[in-house]
């Protein structure tokens, strides 16, 4: 199998991550996100009552911010993951510690 790049799908992930966040961000700023919402927990059978706090930029740079950066890790780990499951067996066997009889 193809192995991936560990950095490339570290910044894909994480970019993903960002963007989806970013769009959220949209919405709070432009003050579309409540009937957004609304609309996406009447599609889960979802009523209750809440208010959404009001727009934040230093908020907003810290969602997305931090957002990017978990997807950026959990990126890494994807690919790190990915690439040690698509070696060959033998190069697997090999990285495994043997066990001794006792």
């Amino acid at each position: 199998m193809r192995q991936l790049n560990p950095a490339t799908a570290s910044i894909s992930v994480g970019t993903v991550f960002g963007v989806w966040h970013l769009m959220w961000v949209t919405l709070v700023a432009t003050g579309i996100a409540k009937p957004v919402m609304d609309f996406i927990l009447k599609l889960h059978f979802i009523q209750f009552d809440y208010t959404l706090a009001p727009f934040v930029p230093s908020t907003a740079i810290t969602l997305v911010g931090l957002t990017f950066a978990i997807g950026a890790v959990l990126g890494l780990i994807f690919a790190l993951v990915w690439n040690w499951l698509s070696r060959p067996d033998a190069d697997r066997a090999a990285a495994r510690p043997a066990l001794s009889p006792k």
